[in-house]
């Protein structure tokens, strides 16, 4: 298994669960993907976070979600982090880009710092600042985060946004799909959201690899989950489906066709 070292800039890094039932969201994921976990005290002990590992690297994380939240009826999220090494100067280029600072940048203990911000077309993003905790030990392989996927009704204004902030390059497919470049790495992707898909809100959507995902996907309706959009082809590449953890936060799984790209770093 490749465990990776450290990201470059501009590079999806972390993926972390907020949730109103910490405790019922490790048992369903511990049980669909087979991750192990690991509770880690957070300010002055009282809470805490959970890390979720495969052979003890670490894969993702969770903690609850705050009360000011779950009070407005915010479900359950994931949320994607891009890692770069001054937070602070990415804090700048969002507000000069027209996104907004929802966290400004953080000390988090001696494990890295952090910001949370929203892009001008409303869908939040982090950005992670390693020191101890460089993010995702594991990826591209199967139980693990794969992709991150902007779903947004306005991808012009996100390739503008994103461009500014990160440096991203992009590429745009026949079916007008967009990929998201760095340093020539494809690393994430964006799709448009159409009046098909209802009130969904502008986000950034994870995707963890899996090698079965008929079985995958019958394991989330045994552990409570729902299923929101079926198996689906994604021609060449692959299958997906899209699903809801018990506790309502939404994320995707999918097969891939051929090999995952390599880690990064």
């Amino acid at each position: 298994m490749h465990v990776v070292k450290s990201y470059p800039d501009g590079i999806f890094n972390w993926v972390d669960l907020s949730t109103t039932d910490i405790a019922g969201a490790k048992k369903f994921y511990s049980a669909l993907f087979d991750w192990e976990t690991a509770d880690i005290p957070i300010g002055d002990g009282a809470e805490f976070y959970t890390m979720f590992r495969i052979d003890g690297h670490n894969v993702a994380g969770g903690g609850p979600l705050p009360p000011e939240m779950q009070a407005q009826g915010i479900p359950p999220f994931w949320t994607s982090y891009v890692k770069h090494d001054n937070a602070d100067a990415i804090a700048q280029n969002v507000s000069a880009a027209g996104g907004m600072l929802t966290m400004p940048p953080m000390d988090v203990m001696e494990e890295g710092r952090m910001m949370m911000a929203l892009d001008p077309t409303g869908a939040s993003f982090g950005v992670w600042q390693p020191k101890n905790h460089i993010g995702a030990q594991v990826v591209n392989v199967p139980n693990a985060l794969v992709w991150n996927e902007l779903q947004t009704r306005d991808t012009n204004a996100a390739r503008d946004f994103y461009g500014a902030v990160f440096g991203w390059e992009y590429d745009t497919d026949e079916n007008n799909y967009v990929m998201c470049k760095t340093n020539g790495r494809v690393q994430a992707g964006m799709m448009a959201i159409d009046d098909s898909w209802g009130d969904v809100p502008n986000n950034w959507s994870v995707y963890f690899m899996v090698d079965d995902l008929e079985a995958k996907v019958a394991k989330v309706g045994e552990l409570g989950g729902n299923i929101l959009v079926p198996i689906t082809s994604a021609g060449e590449m692959g299958k997906f489906a899209v699903v809801q953890d018990p506790q309502g936060g939404v994320f995707t799984i999918m097969h891939f066709n051929g090999p995952g790209d390599p880690p990064p770093g």
